[in-house]
């Protein structure tokens, strides 16, 4: 590895810090303000109750028609249809596939029907999938793995056919994750590759774990350019 990889994967390990430095503080503050939110909540609820019962007296005890159909739209997930977002995917000369079109970002608890897999972005769960160097060795779940790419993360997957990806890859991939930052990798047998590496609208296929894209791919997705959500938790997801 030369001086620039050395320079470029420093950045990358600062940059990863600090974010995880403003997620702790983040935390923090959230933690102070509910404690004083909480004393203000309780202090204020008589009052409140008074308030309502009062209100709701005067408008004919209910919401409007129009308010009713404006909470039920908001509610109301979107069809299948419209989470495939329109666009294309095409490659660039190194192979690396680029979504045409903004990926939808709705938060949703239903099943996607992604039109590529893995799926590269779109609606997806309100929770996202652990995904700090985390390896799952069962296929985990598209819609919370899509909220972790929106987070920034990159995801290794792998078939699991015998004459596909091989285990001694599949050892050496796990590892490079377990070491790597806003990665995760799990198995999934529905892809059209043996080994493929996936961010929020990008995919490559790379035919091992020595392949020197994979490097390259992380240097560049992790918490890249790419992201929606940079510096989003990967930690304290869940998959539901």
């Amino acid at each position: 590895m030369g001086p620039a990889d050395k320079t470029g994967n420093a950045a990358r390990t600062a940059r990863i810090a600090e974010m995880r430095r403003a997620e702790q503080a983040r935390a923090r503050r959230t933690r102070i303000l509910t404690v004083a939110v909480s004393a203000v909540v309780v202090a204020g609820l008589a009052a409140g109750g008074v308030f309502l019962v009062r209100s709701q007296s005067d408008d004919g005890g209910g919401a409007s028609v129009k308010d009713t159909a404006e909470d039920t739209a908001k509610n109301t997930p979107k069809d299948t249809a419209d989470a495939k977002s329109s666009g294309d995917f095409p490659a660039d000369a190194d192979g690396v596939h680029t979504w045409k079109g903004e990926p939808s970002r709705n938060h949703v608890t239903r099943s996607v029907d992604y039109p590529v897999e893995p799926p590269v972005g779109g609606d997806h769960h309100p929770v996202w999938l652990n995904c700090d160097a985390q390896v799952y060795t069962e296929p985990v779940r598209n819609e919370n793995a899509v909220h972790a790419l929106e987070h920034g993360a990159v995801w290794v997957t792998y078939t699991e056919e015998a004459s596909e990806a091989s285990e001694a890859d599949v050892a050496a991939l796990a590892a490079k994750v377990k070491r790597t930052p806003y990665t995760f990798m799990s198995p999934d047998d529905r892809q059209k590759d043996p080994i493929m590496l996936t961010a929020w609208g990008v995919q490559r296929s790379v035919t091992g774990a020595g392949d020197p894209h994979v490097d390259a791919f992380l240097q560049k997705y992790v918490q890249g350019a790419q992201t929606p959500e940079p510096g989003a938790s990967c930690t304290g997801g869940a998959m539901k």
